[in-house]
């Protein structure tokens, strides 16, 4: 006999305030009907608002700095495309279904627990280019008023806060209201060039640092890389495009494809031809005597474009701060929601518990001005080109599931997020992610050769596309609903056992545990289920399960034991600070011999202890 738990006052209480969508915004659940108010122009408008960031024009100017106008404009061009491929069907399945890049990757083969991995990916995306923004915004304050940066810092992290708590509501009046005065002051320099008939030789002859013999493909490859770690703003685009509503005419359709494809992959059409502007701007920035040290900076590039146009110093300066402001502002607004979500999304399903949204709002932001303090903008190619390795495995991943697997109906065609009908693990997508960011990581260390360290990128793509279908193929795709999902009833669904408000039907299930309907936030946060409602969907068992088949009964006991248990934790958080350690020795150039030694003795204990507790579990 099974007894059904019951809510206790605290606990109905607690629910009722997290759902409060005023300040959470839909943040860990799907996309309510009724807040999909707004207009396919509202929307789009607010999703394309965040193309602003003036970090497309830096890696556009340093690539070009690097490997001179050829290699550049190729590597902006194909990755560009590949941007715009990949974020065509991850816009579109997110604006169908009503979800955001999270849930998205749950239902699309990685398992309720496995997009917790992509989650923290996301987050680390929408921290770093926070990060990179606000400190571009810091060095226009110090150009224009001579704030120190220190303080433009803190105050271009701080400013943003206000702006977000409310959400999409707020961002996209803000987004509304600021747009057109953005457009005009981005495009007023390059008209104002065009008309004055400044020459374009000096662009298209410079060779950068490396570019004297022309481009390679060692060039191109490497200029991708960075060029790729963008692949991740097509989670930003879709935290928004999942407010569009749902089309009931033809003509809305038609409207519908337009917004979606304007403000999903579309922000690649835009986001390539500021890159290209940046390139561009970089050596008008050079010409003007401007140090290479700082020519990538997009407050020193506009302030050249702006100089050779306008009749004085000064006011070049004025419309330089304003435009850098305006438009860091108009991105990070975005970064920091984005992020809120992320880090909500991660947290809840780890903890058990949501203190709200505004909260890793706040966290996301002291992320962020930590990497500030530390100089992240001074070494943001190396990293971006580094952190392309991963988002591409996990984009790579998901798109190949939508793409590939439901078309062959390898993988459910539906979006399924609820905790309630996942594995915590699906071995497709989380697979897949795992082994197209080795195969990139390997190759972008050199070891394969040059050549493979040029396409590391490329690798971990493919490696994802191929993998993703075969292991669901393998597996023959039994890892992507642990239980049948009841039919839907309706479009506006029972009342949930637990908060007691009433939900769309998509973000609620029967609950065997409370034996009654329970929607998807308050599936998520309750830890005393034990996920009573699906067998050998967790973790453990799902792992014990993979293993029965390789090991002797005997082990399989001891490892299901408390010590067992004990053992596997340390065994995975020793394997994860192994593999920290060994990238750090790959990836990071260390001059100083007695480092290096250090080091590789470091790594050689770690491995020892691995082993020897390898041996205490056999």
């Amino acid at each position: 006999m099974v007894v059904a738990f019951r809510a206790t006052g605290g606990r109905r209480s607690y629910n009722r305030w997290v759902a409060n969508e005023t300040m959470e915004d839909f943040a860990l659940r799907f996309t309510a009907r009724r807040a999909r108010r707004w207009s396919f122009g509202r929307v789009a408008n607010t999703a394309l608002g965040s193309i602003s960031f003036l970090a497309l024009e830096a890696i556009g100017g340093a690539i070009t700095l690097t490997y001179g106008f050829d290699a550049a404009i190729l590597a902006i061009m194909l990755a560009g495309l590949v941007l715009f491929l990949t974020g065509l069907p991850i816009s579109y399945y997110a604006a169908r279904y009503g979800v955001d890049i999270d849930l998205l990757t749950r239902g699309a083969g990685f398992g309720y627990i496995g997009s917790t991995i992509t989650s923290l990916i996301y987050a680390s995306f929408t921290f770093i280019f926070f990060a990179l923004e606000a400190a571009i915004l810091a060095f226009a304050l110090e150009f224009c008023f001579g704030v120190p940066v220190a303080l433009g810092y803190l105050l271009s992290g701080l400013v943003v806060i206000p702006l977000v708590v409310n959400g999409f509501s707020k961002i996209s009046a803000f987004q509304a209201w600021t747009q057109p005065l953005w457009i005009v002051l981005h495009i007023l320099p390059f008209a104002l060039l065009a008309l004055s008939g400044a020459e374009l030789t000096s662009w298209t002859s410079y060779t950068g640092a490396r570019g004297a013999e022309g481009p390679t493909m060692m060039m191109v490859g490497a200029a991708m890389g960075v060029v790729l770690s963008l692949i991740a703003q097509i989670g930003e685009q879709v935290d928004i495009l999942r407010f569009l509503p749902e089309p009931r005419s033809p003509r809305e359709r038609r409207r519908w494809w337009a917004a979606m494809l304007a403000a999903g992959p579309g922000w690649t059409v835009l986001g390539v031809a500021k890159m290209l502007a940046g390139s561009f701007l970089v050596t008008l920035a050079v010409s003007a005597a401007v140090p290479l040290r700082q020519a990538t900076d997009p407050t020193r590039m506009y302030y050249a474009a702006y100089d050779a146009v306008m009749p004085s110093a000064l006011l070049a300066l004025v419309l330089t701060g304003a435009f850098v402001i305006l438009s860091q502002l108009k991105i990070n607004v975005t970064n920091a929601y984005a992020g809120s979500i992320a880090w909500s999304n991660f947290f809840s399903r780890l903890t058990h518990s949501h203190p709200g949204r505004v909260v890793w709002l706040v966290f996301n932001v002291m992320i962020a001005l930590v990497l500030m303090e530390i100089g992240i903008y001074r070494a943001f190619e190396s990293i971006l080109g580094s952190y392309a390795m991963v988002a591409v495995a996990w984009i790579g991943a998901l798109v190949a599931d939508l793409v590939i697997n439901k078309p062959l109906g390898l993988s459910p065609k539906g979006i399924e997020f609820k905790r309630a009908y996942l594995y915590d693990i699906n071995p497709v997508g989380f697979g897949a992610m795992v082994m197209a960011t080795l195969v990139g990581l390997v190759a972008r260390s050199g070891f394969w050769g040059g050549d493979a360290e040029a396409l590391a990128s490329f690798l971990a793509l493919l490696t994802a596309f191929v993998a993703s279908p075969l292991i669901a193929l393998l597996t023959d795709g039994r890892y992507y609903i642990a239980r049948t999902p009841e039919p839907a009833t309706a479009t506006r669904g029972r009342p949930c056992c637990i908060c007691e408000h009433r939900f769309d039907d998509e973000d609620m299930a029967f609950c065997p545990a409370y034996n009654g309907p329970i929607c998807s936030l308050c599936c998520s946060l309750d830890a005393r289920c034990n996920d009573a409602c699906k067998h050998h969907a967790r973790f453990q068992e799902q792992l014990m399960d993979w293993l029965g088949g390789i090991l002797p009964r005997p082990i399989l006991v001891q490892l299901r034991s408390r010590l067992g248990h004990f053992v596997g934790l340390l065994t995975l958080v020793t394997l994860v600070m192994a593999g920290l350690l060994t990238l750090v020795y790959t990836q990071v150039a260390i001059t100083d011999p007695q480092v290096r030694d250090l080091m590789a003795t470091t790594l050689a204990k770690v491995f020892a202890i691995l082993i020897i507790i390898s041996g205490v579990v056999a």
